[in-house]
């Protein structure tokens, strides 16, 4: 669902740039908590949490690169805003798709430079919302396990799609360059992404799935999975006692998540550089429904245009299949370092902040 440039306005696309700064200002903030407080986080600090923050983004973007028919002439692919959020939290999942999204549009001319707003907007914070508060709302009143984590992820991300999908008909209603009925626009939005969402929620609920199954602890969305045991005494129930017991092994949150960081690397860059070449051809959800409905019509060439990298490809390699490889491979190293730069300065920000800030005693 990448907006191209001149498909809204420039005065939409400005407001909608101020909301996504504002967005992602907001997400600097709270990112340095979810990078911080975490179990992975304690006593150990940026060179766990900022990697695996990178990694996501650059699953995202290795994901989005395949594309699968959703019906006769249509494809779709992954947004990713519930699959962030709920792997490494809402504010640092608002980040990774704003990163994903920039590495997209300024090396591979996909998502258009003056529609960034629009895009990180309408595939980073509406879904990142959307998906969270649904997730969150499910694991209030389903019993506490890993099915109701993966099952709230399903359907997190089912309903994320299609919200997406009616939050850039709303702005199209409101600065569109074409004239179309929105209402016969928005039946069409809505009606494929719905389709779209279905394989967005496999994806989501598998990977988080997957994660679980390895290292719990390190799934945001899981903190807490665990219900404390409870005994009844005299017709109430009351919370067991703590037992006591010589430790084994090292609990999984003080693991090193390096084999887990490797085996997400390198499923990336598989996906990227070797199962992307499989992809459907065929145009996404918005870009058909835009063919079909004509509001295409004053959309423009992508300032990017002439990037060797565009359209996923490397221009100077006639092999498609190595031309289409190599340039994933280099997305997925680009977004992930570029993802973990940026996640490690606001992790440590965090930090010098705390250690820089007077304790109370010093301030008395």
């Amino acid at each position: 669902m990448h907006v191209p440039d001149g498909m809204i306005n420039l005065p939409v696309s400005a407001a909608a740039g101020v909301v996504a700064a504002g967005a992602v200002a907001v997400s600097l903030r709270g990112a340095r908590r979810e990078l911080g407080d975490g179990p992975l986080a304690e006593g150990h600090g940026a060179e766990r949490t900022a990697p695996l923050a990178g990694l996501v983004a650059a699953f995202v973007f290795a994901v989005q690169m395949l594309n699968f028919p959703v019906a006769a002439g249509t494809s779709g692919h992954l947004l990713g805003g519930a699959l962030a959020a709920i792997l490494v939290g809402p504010f640092t999942g608002v980040l990774c798709i704003a990163v994903v999204l920039l590495m997209q549009g300024i090396l591979f001319a996909d998502g258009g430079l003056t529609a960034l707003g629009v895009n990180i907007t309408v595939m980073g914070v509406v879904t990142v919302l959307v998906s969270y508060g649904i997730f969150r709302a499910l694991l209030r009143v389903l019993p506490r396990g890993r099915h109701s984590v993966t099952g709230s992820a399903f359907v997190a991300a089912l309903v994320s799609v299609p919200a997406s999908a009616a939050a850039f008909t709303l702005l199209y209603a409101i600065g569109g360059t074409t004239d179309v009925p929105i209402g016969k626009m928005l039946t069409a939005m809505v009606g494929v992404h719905v389709l779209i969402g279905i394989g967005e929620a496999a994806i989501t609920a598998l990977t988080v799935g997957a994660v679980i199954a390895v290292r719990p602890d390190l799934v945001h969305g899981a903190r807490g999975l665990a219900a404390p045991l409870k005994l009844r005494v005299n017709g109430e129930l009351v919370d067991a006692p703590a037992p006591v017991s010589v430790p084994t092994a090292a609990p999984a949150a003080s693991r090193s998540p390096r084999g887990l960081l490797a085996a997400g690397l390198g499923t990336a860059l598989l996906l990227a550089g070797v199962v992307s070449f499989y992809a459907s051809a065929s145009p996404d959800g918005l870009e058909k429904v835009a063919a079909d409905k004509g509001f295409d019509e004053k959309v423009e060439e992508h300032a990017a245009a002439d990037s060797p990298l565009a359209d996923y490809g490397v221009g100077d390699i006639s092999n498609t299949r190595l031309s289409g490889g190599l340039a994933g491979v280099i997305g997925v190293g680009a977004t992930v370092v570029v993802g973990s730069g940026i996640f490690y300065v606001v992790h440590r920000r965090r930090t010098t902040r705390s250690t820089s800030a007077p304790s109370t005693a010093e301030r008395a």
